[in-house]
C-alpha cells in the first residue's frame, strides 16, 4: 500500500483527491489547520505551512500533493509569499528525507498572455500577476531542491477546475440563479476548463505512471469562450443569460490578479496528459449537466 500526503486536503479539490486515493486504497495522511477536518479515513496531520517548525517525525510517504495555497482572491502580496512561497520552502524542509517524490499542482497563469496560439508544455513561463509570480517561483524552488536531494518531481497545470463545490457553486452558480453574475469583458476570451474528477485522475495518474521530471496541461481537448461556458451553465440551471461588467468594475470587487487571470485569452493542449490519463470529460458540454446533477443531489440532501 503506498503512503501519500496531501496538502490543501481541506480544499474542494484537495478534498476530492484524498477521497480518490482512499477508494484506490492508498494510505492517506493529509496536513490541515488547528479546527479543520477532513476525510475521517485518512490520517488527520495537525500543521501549518507557515510554521518554520513544521515537523513529519516518524512519517515517511511515497508522494506528497502539493495543492495547498491562498488563492487570487488574496490580495496581501504579503500573505501570498507567506503561504505560497514560505509555506513551500517550509513544507520542503519538513518532507526532505521523507518522500520519494512530489507533485506540485499551479496554474495555467504561469504561461502569461500567450495571446491566440495553442500553447503546449514547452511554452515559456511568463507570469503576468504577483499571485502567479509567487507560485513559479515556488515551483522553481521545489525543482531544484528535488533535483539536489533525489526526490522525484512533476507540476501539474490545471485550467480553470470546476465542480459542485468551490468557485464554480459559489461564484457562478448561485449568482446566475441570483441574476448578480455579470460577465467581465464580455466573457470573449478563451479558457481551458477541467472537470474536478479529471483533475484528480490526472495527479493519480502522474504519480501511477511514475510520469516525473515532467510537467503537464491538465484542461479539456477544445478551448473555450468564458461567454460560452457560462451561458452553458446558464441554460442547465434555467438561468438567464448575464450580462457584461467593465473590467475596471470586477477588478475594484474582485481584485486586479483574479481579474486579470480570468480575463486572459488561453489556448492549450492537453496531447500530453493525455498520453497518461483519458479524460472523462474532454468538454465542458459533458462535464457541466454532471456537476449541476451532483449539486442538485447535494441540494436536496441538505433540505432533508
Amino acid at each position: 500500500m503506498k503512503s501519500v500526503l496531501v496538502t490543501g486536503a481541506t480544499g474542494f479539490i484537495g478534498s476530492r483527491l484524498v477521497s480518490a486515493l482512499l477508494e484506490k486504497n492508498y494510505s492517506v495522511s493529509t496536513l490541515i489547520r488547528p479546527g479543520k477536518n477532513t476525510d475521517v479515513k485518512a490520517e488527520k496531520i495537525v500543521g501549518d505551512l507557515t510554521d518554520s517548525d513544521l515537523d513529519f517525525e516518524g512519517k515517511s510517504f511515497d508522494c506528497v500533493f502539493h495543492l495547498a495555497s491562498c488563492t487570487p482572491l488574496e490580495k496581501d502580496s504579503k500573505v501570498l509569499e507567506k503561504v505560497n512561497l514560505t509555506g513551500t520552502k517550509n513544507l520542503f524542509e519538513a518532507i526532505n528525507g521523507k518522500t520519494k517524490s512530489i507533485i506540485y499542482i499551479s496554474g495555467l497563469g504561469v504561461f502569461g498572455e500567450p495571446g491566440d496560439k495553442v500553447i503546449d508544455e514547452s511554452a515559456p513561463r511568463n507570469p503576468n500577476t504577483k499571485f502567479v509570480s509567487i507560485r513559479l517561483e515556488a515551483e522553481k524552488y521545489l525543482e531544484k531542491k528535488c533535483s539536489e536531494n533525489g526526490i522525484d518531481f512533476s507540476v501539474v497545470y490545471f485550467g480553470d477546475v470546476y465542480g459542485s463545490k468551490g468557485w464554480f457553486y459559489d461564484i457562478l452558480v448561485k449568482r446566475l440563479e441570483k441574476k448578480s453574475f455579470r460577465l467581465p469583458s464580455g466573457g470573449k476570451y478563451f479558457k481551458g476548463f477541467v472537470n474536478v474528477d479529471d483533475a484528480v485522475g490526472s495527479m493519480i495518474a502522474v504519480l501511477e505512471k511514475q510520469a516525473f521530471g515532467e510537467s503537464f496541461i491538465v484542461a479539456d481537448s477544445e478551448p473555450a469562450l468564458f461567454k460560452d461556458f457560462v451561458n452553458f451553465t446558464a441554460d442547465q440551471i434555467g438561468a438567464k443569460h448575464p450580462g457584461n461588467v467593465p473590467t475596471f468594475l470586477a477588478k475594484a470587487v474582485l481584485g486586479s490578479d483574479l481579474v486579470k487571470l480570468l480575463t486572459t485569452s488561453m489556448k492549450v493542449s492537453n496531447k500530453k496528459i493525455s498520453e497518461i490519463y483519458s479524460l472523462k470529460y474532454p468538454s465542458y458540454k459533458e462535464g457541466i449537466p454532471k456537476v449541476i446533477s451532483e449539486i442538485k443531489e447535494n441540494e436536496s440532501l441538505l433540505q432533508k
